[in-house]
């Protein structure tokens, strides 16, 4: 693979993970499922794999999938949520089930692909400006 398309697909693939944490951090509070049915949002995980195009030839990364997180739901006390449970006799009165959501994992997760997205992009505008570079000693 040619440098420039190395580092376009990283581009690609950091920004699908940035899309994937901004997902994670709006739904940190979400008790429902798109259909209002009482469900917690479960987060998402990108998964990297190296790009397979030609065995000889090496570079880039692609997108393996997007994968729910197995970490369970936690539960928090809120009695006041339309959700929590209203049963007296459950141990879980007055809580509701939650998505297990770190904030703060995810805005470094958020840092990390800003910085390879930045050392991707860095790459590229080397590579651009070598090649310029040996254009300009052939001709």
């Amino acid at each position: 693979m040619h440098p420039l398309e190395i580092s376009a697909s990283a581009l690609s693939a950091q920004r699908l993970r940035m899309n994937i944490i901004a997902s994670n951090l709006a739904n940190a509070q979400t008790t429902r499922d798109a259909s209002g049915r009482p469900s917690p949002y479960r987060r998402l995980e990108v998964l990297f794999a190296p790009q397979e195009e030609d065995p000889r030839r090496s570079g880039g990364v692609r997108v393996a999938g997007i994968q729910e997180s197995a970490n369970p739901y936690r539960w928090a006390h809120q009695p006041d949520h339309p959700d929590a449970v209203k049963d007296p006799r459950s141990p879980h009165f007055g809580e509701v089930l939650m998505p297990r959501i770190n904030v703060i994992q995810e805005m470094v997760d958020m840092m990390m692909a800003s910085r390879a997205y930045e050392a991707n992009l860095t790459a590229m505008e080397v590579t651009k400006a070598m090649s310029s570079a040996v254009s300009r000693i052939i001709a």
